[in-house]
């Protein structure tokens, strides 16, 4: 059996790209990180599928991306989520600056030492306003740099980039993904908050897809 790493935080894109890989017969190890977010507790989210779908499923402690990239309002609790859409250059705050590529190549190192042939991560056309290690010429430029790393030639693939989330929630629906249990949130509370970015494009992934949002979210959002 052909074997992949899936990196996947427990959100709903890349647990549908979990799914993904599972149905085209991929035996997958799954890969997620603490790089210090805010919003941890995708990562309990990121557990339930680990057990249920991957061959072993690792969390990493990235905790000192806080030293590095402290910047982000996803790692630095005195500044506010943006609230605005998450096309609106407010959302710039958001970013973990090259959060992708340390992922990525460190997930690329496990490739080549288990045999895996290819790392799967999961962007998708949504992100390309705001998040540069999220849009197709940089998937292209870190397979690239990956497949001249390595002695296995272990490729880099975002089966995702070209598609909009409300296609993902087609697919993840199609797949049968349970989307109640995943997280989106920035704001990392006991429910979606409903008005952060990533709560504004889940809503609207659902709506525009046609399909009844499962997500709980804060009252009189």
């Amino acid at each position: 059996m052909k074997k992949a790493i899936v990196v996947f935080s427990g959100g709903m894109d890349s647990t549908t790209l979990l799914h993904w890989a599972v149905q085209k017969g991929y035996e997958v190890y799954g890969l997620s990180f603490d790089y210090g977010q805010r919003h941890k507790k995708e990562l309990e989210f990121a557990k339930y599928w680990g057990k249920k779908l991957c061959k072993w499923h690792k969390i990493l402690d990235l905790s000192f991306m806080r030293e590095i990239a402290g910047n982000s309002a996803l790692l630095d609790t005195s500044q506010e989520i943006p609230e605005e859409h998450y096309t609106h250059e407010n959302q710039k705050i958001t970013v973990v600056a090259n959060r992708n590529m340390v992922m990525l190549s460190i997930a690329v190192a496990l490739a080549e030492n288990i045999g895996a042939e290819v790392v799967f991560f999961g962007p998708h056309q949504n992100d390309n306003t705001i998040y540069p290690d999220c849009r197709p010429e940089f998937v292209e430029a870190v397979s690239r740099a990956s497949q001249l790393a390595t002695y296995k030639n272990v490729r880099i693939e975002a089966p995702f980039v070209r598609m909009k989330k409300s296609d993902i929630a087609t697919l993840g629906t199609e797949l049968k993904v349970d989307f109640s249990k995943t997280w989106s949130c920035y704001k990392g509370g006991e429910k979606h908050c409903g008005k952060c970015a990533t709560c504004q494009e889940r809503k609207e992934a659902f709506e525009k897809a046609g399909i009844e949002d499962p997500t709980e979210y804060e009252v009189g959002s």
